[in-house]
């Protein structure tokens, strides 16, 4: 029975389990259902204010049929069911951690998806969703620079793709976020008199957040560390390792702030983690992959299929 839908009669039992007041757990337990059957059922259903037996019965019913009308299939032709499990736990981790469902969704699978990028009709198929809810996580994820659109050659449809710096652009986002609570925090601080409820409260989260800002960056203020990680996007989109000067005239900064820039991105290398500022040679940047992020045997096997012969 534990893995069986549930009954009509089951629902009426939820229902009135609810009116009286009991558990999920104790409700199924009567019923001999796992607790988590019982608590997705009410989460799907209006919640335990709102749920009404009939109702979840005919909406389990119509899921059900639309499912088995239209949803395209799970996963691409080969697909592991591993992987794809893991990319809704990976999603999970996201959303717990304040990323809006859908869009961890479509981060997860652009993470892990071994093609260059993926087109809207792909994440529709892959994640059983609708265009529209595709198209409002994309907005959001390009909104937070997580994701970046563009065309292929040969096709007029567009392509999604994680953006190379993503995690240092993630990173730059969250300290960001950081500093931009605490002066609102200190603003209220300000404002109100410390000796007060509020004000001791503003206060405290003033400083909270600041420390927290401070650790991210580890001291560097955010606007050094939005330098720092355009830099390494600017090397990166490159290709190519660069000299100052031509970081310089390429960004249409000054030359001082490039070279702060640069002195930040070397100062604070485990901030940047998986990538960081490189030296080829004594006047030239580039970027490379932290050290100790891949093995001797990956770089090697990684060298071999750069130069074009087989592994």
């Amino acid at each position: 029975m534990p893995g069986d839908r549930l009954r009509q009669d089951e629902r009426q039992a939820i229902a009135a389990g609810l009116a009286d007041g009991l558990g999920y757990a104790e409700i199924a337990r009567r019923l001999d259902r796992p607790t988590s059957t019982v608590s997705r059922e009410i989460a799907r259903n209006g919640g335990p204010r709102g749920y009404r037996a009939e109702h979840a019965h005919h909406a389990t019913a119509y899921r059900a049929r639309r499912r088995h009308r239209s949803d395209p299939p799970a996963s691409a032709p080969g697909e592991d069911p591993a992987v794809l499990e893991f990319v809704e736990r990976f999603a999970a981790t996201m959303v717990a951690n304040g990323v809006p469902r859908m869009a961890a969704r479509v981060l997860a699978l652009l993470s892990t998806t071994d093609e260059p990028s993926l087109t809207a009709a792909q994440l529709v198929g892959r994640l059983r969703v609708s265009p529209a809810s595709i198209s409002k996580a994309i907005a959001y994820l390009e909104e937070i620079e997580l994701v970046e659109r563009g065309r292929s050659p040969d096709s007029r449809r567009e392509h999604y793709r994680i953006a190379d710096d993503v995690w240092m652009r993630a990173w730059v986002t969250s300290a960001r976020a950081n500093a931009a609570w605490a002066e609102r925090a200190r603003e209220g601080a300000a404002l109100f008199d410390p000796g007060t409820p509020a004000g001791a409260r503003l206060h405290q989260m003033a400083r909270f957040f600041t420390q927290l800002s401070d650790d991210m960056a580890g001291g560097l203020s955010s606007a050094a560390a939005e330098d720092a990680a355009t830099v390494l996007a600017a090397l990166l989109h490159a290709r190519r390792p660069l000299t100052a000067p031509e970081l310089t005239d390429a960004l249409g900064w000054a030359a001082d702030r490039v070279a702060d820039a640069l002195r930040d991105a070397e100062t604070y290398a485990p901030f940047t983690d998986p990538l960081t500022l490189d030296r080829p040679t004594p006047t030239t940047y580039a970027v490379a992959a932290a050290p100790g992020r891949l093995t001797p045997a990956q770089r090697d096997a990684l060298a071999v299929r750069a130069a074009g012969r087989p592994g």
